[in-house]
């Protein structure tokens, strides 16, 4: 057991002996915000927990959490790895190669850095650094966001000291006694926004209804291709606000197409930086169904139109979006079908002021605002044990 005693702010945290020597936590997340944004939640957590800790990400140079991660004030390293493809590519021939050496770049990592505990928020990084800790004895925990987990927590499941779900059908995945659900990790600051400053920042009006629009940070062609099609009707029609994060990828072609000048009340985004504000000020959002987006659209009370994804494992997006409707929270349209529905399911929902409050009633009664604070209490006694 550590010795010595000093600053913790958390009276639940670890024993009071374990109090002084620096605790080292690594942290595995890569490849979307589904993986990062809880990852940076529970890093949140930790150092409101805990004082004397050092903290250090590893992802990838050419995905999301190379430049997110900074920006929220953590050091973050590389490794080279990508995902496995079920066709033939190019890319398919390089991954043996890629494999070897991220395990080499995570042994390598490990071993100077020297974490008390490793964890693994998923994504294609995790799974060499997740490996490497369990075969080197260092603790690893898992955060699963899903309640169909991803294939690289899958296999590290067989080895971690402990697992956090947001679902509890995820359990079934991981072995016996090893799971706890304790939500999805989301970030404070989410609730945090000051409306009116939140208007401003979007130069909007305070006496509109505003509909924000979200596709991950990658982008949804579907719904991207909802919104080029019916913004007219959307802004002209029904006089709404609209603030369309279409991704990085499409941002470029859908400025030039859908002529964004002509629409005074439209701000199109590749990526929304301030996503407080944008949720402050959103009477109604449409997003894709991932764990992450139905956790923060709980956490903040947003009513929503959720078009689950038909391209993830296990449909876990139908998944999720039935339980925000089931529970009155959302409403749900078929990916497939968007384009003949979105217009009607948005001024059903953003004109009736009754179902909105009922909605956003229903969203934060499925929020879980403690999980990054659960997770990172338990992270810090695993630390700190012998």
């Amino acid at each position: 057991m550590r010795s010595a005693a000093t600053n913790i702010s958390s009276q639940d945290g670890p024993d009071a002996a374990a109090m002084g020597t620096k605790i080292k936590v690594l942290i595995a997340a890569g490849g979307t915000g589904g993986h990062v944004y809880p990852a940076i939640a529970i890093a949140d957590a930790l150092r409101e927990q805990y004082d004397n800790l050092d903290i250090l990400f590893v992802g990838t140079k050419n995905h999301m959490e190379w430049e997110t991660v900074s920006k929220s004030g953590y050091d973050i390293t590389s490794i080279w790895i990508s995902g496995f493809h079920r066709r033939l590519t190019l890319k398919n021939l390089l991954f043996p190669v890629k494999l070897v050496t991220s395990l080499v770049q995570s042994l390598s990592i490990i071993n100077r850095f020297t974490p008390d505990v490793v964890i693994s928020c998923g994504g294609y990084v995790a799974g060499p650094v997740g490996w490497v800790a369990t075969k080197k004895g260092v603790p690893l925990v898992i955060q699963e966001q899903n309640s169909y987990p991803g294939v690289t927590n899958r296999i590290l499941g067989r080895s971690a000291k402990k697992i956090f779900t947001a679902f509890k059908d995820a359990d079934h995945y991981f072995p016996i006694g090893s799971t706890k659900v304790a939500g999805n990790p989301t970030r404070k600051s989410l609730t945090q926004a000051d409306e009116q400053e939140a208007y401003k920042t979007f130069e909007f009006e305070n006496d509109k209804r505003t509909l924000l629009v979200l596709g991950g940070s990658g982008g949804a062609r579907s719904i991207n291709e909802a919104m080029q099609e019916h913004i007219g009707t959307l802004h002209d029609e029904l006089g709404l606000q609209i603030i369309w994060q279409c991704g990085k990828r499409y941002y470029d072609q859908l400025r030039r197409d859908v002529n964004v000048s002509e629409y005074k009340n439209l701000r199109l985004k590749d990526f929304i930086h301030d996503m407080p504000a944008a949720y402050a000020i959103a009477d109604l959002v449409i997003s894709r169904a991932g764990a992450l987006s139905c956790s923060e659209l709980a956490l903040t009370g947003k009513p929503s139109i959720l078009v689950p994804s038909p391209n993830v494992a296990g449909d876990h997006q139908t998944k999720n979006a039935e339980s925000m409707v089931e529970e009155g929270a959302a409403k749900l349209a078929a990916d497939d079908n968007l384009n003949n529905t979105l217009v009607n399911l948005v001024k059903q929902v953003i004109s009736n002021e009754q179902q909105l409050a009922e909605m956003s009633k229903a969203a934060k009664e499925l929020a879980r605002p403690d999980a990054a604070t659960t997770i990172a209490k338990e992270v810090l006694e695993l630390a700190t044990k012998d």
